[in-house]
């Protein structure tokens, strides 16, 4: 083997050459680690990964996606903050998690704010502009909106009134007190927890409901030990696919065009996977699911209960200024139509 004094004063600096430029390679590479609770081998987790292969693609392999799915990387208030200190660096989230981010995401936590997926599309475009800023503000960029569905109340015995409701133990997520107490304030019994122990709180009866969507219930099969739906729209689930500003800049300019792009193509097509409820639902009910029907005197409580509800939800869990821009875009709406 040739020794390196013996070698020519070429060969000689390429290697060092090579030897210098290498680490200033290594960290052209962004590698971006995201996680989500979507389930492994699900529709959200698939466009997930379709989303890191053209982003690799585009950006000729620069940009690396690791997408950490089933939870593993935590909660998703626990996803955002070791988002704050680089552990990592995107995810995909439900407004759950974009409320770690922002109070102003709270806005879609107002129950029954939208009644049909057109009349929230009017909302969330006309508020998309304030969220976005917000959320930049707070070091964050908001790739793609990523629709999970309808969210509705699934429990272990027949309801239909919110006074059936009030003899209920109901999930809440753990983390959002303000949740708690408003529930506790109208007479509902909530009890918060993590979602990785909603399977086993079913089977103990430490929870007899909850709210989700058909295709949630049904990947996780939570709608197994609650097999009975109220056919109410609750409100939707909005996700939203998120990463930290300070990972963004890294990525070169040149590529952040086509990256949005990308973006906004991931997010017409999970828009896509609203209609997949139904498929959800056809297989529930071959698996004993019951769904009931209110009567429009049912439909007429829930609807006073939530009236009602409003004046403490304004504030205390959704700022005034966006809460009152979402009515306000409600209204517009409803007079047009």
């Amino acid at each position: 083997m040739t020794s390196f004094s013996n070698m020519s004063f070429f060969r000689k600096a390429v290697i060092i050459s090579i030897l210098v430029l290498a680490p200033v390679f290594i960290q052209a590479r962004v590698v971006i680690k995201m996680a989500t609770l979507a389930p492994n081998g699900s529709p959200w987790h698939e466009l997930l990964l379709e989303m890191s292969q053209r982003w690799k693609k585009a950006t000729r392999g620069e940009v690396i996606i690791k997408i950490y799915a089933g939870g593993v990387a935590g909660e998703e208030r626990d996803v955002v903050r070791k988002m704050r200190i680089d552990q990592l660096q995107a995810a995909a989230v439900t407004v759950e998690g974009l409320t770690e981010i922002s109070q102003d995401m709270n806005v879609f936590y107002i129950p029954m704010l939208a009644k049909t997926s057109e009349e929230l599309t009017f909302i969330r475009n006309n508020l998309t502009p304030d969220l976005k800023s917000d959320l930049s503000r707070k070091g964050f960029k908001l790739l793609a909106w990523a629709d999970v569905g309808w969210a509705y109340w699934f429990t272990n015995k027949k309801v239909t009134t919110p006074t059936q409701m009030r003899k209920l133990k109901l999930f809440t997520w753990a983390g959002d007190y303000r949740f708690v107490d408003l529930y506790k304030q109208f007479g509902f019994h909530p009890v918060p927890m993590s979602t990785a122990d909603m399977l086993t709180s079913l089977q103990t009866k430490i929870i007899d409901g909850f709210a989700t969507t058909p295709m949630f219930a049904l990947s996780f099969q939570w709608f197994a030990l609650a097999p009975n739906m109220l056919n109410m729209k609750w409100g939707p689930i909005i996700g939203g696919v998120v990463i930290t500003k300070e990972t963004w800049n890294k990525i070169p300019e040149k590529y952040h065009h086509e990256l949005e792009s990308i973006s906004a193509d991931i997010e017409k097509k999970a828009a896509e996977f609203v209609v997949m409820t139904e498929k959800a639902l056809d297989v529930m009910k071959d698996n004993n699911l019951t769904v009931h029907e209110l009567s429009v005197t049912e439909m007429k409580k829930w609807e006073d209960q939530m009236l009602d509800a409003y004046p403490y939800v304004r504030g205390s869990i959704v700022p005034d200024a966006i809460f009152d821009k979402a009515i306000e875009l409600k209204s517009e709406y409803r007079n047009r139509n």
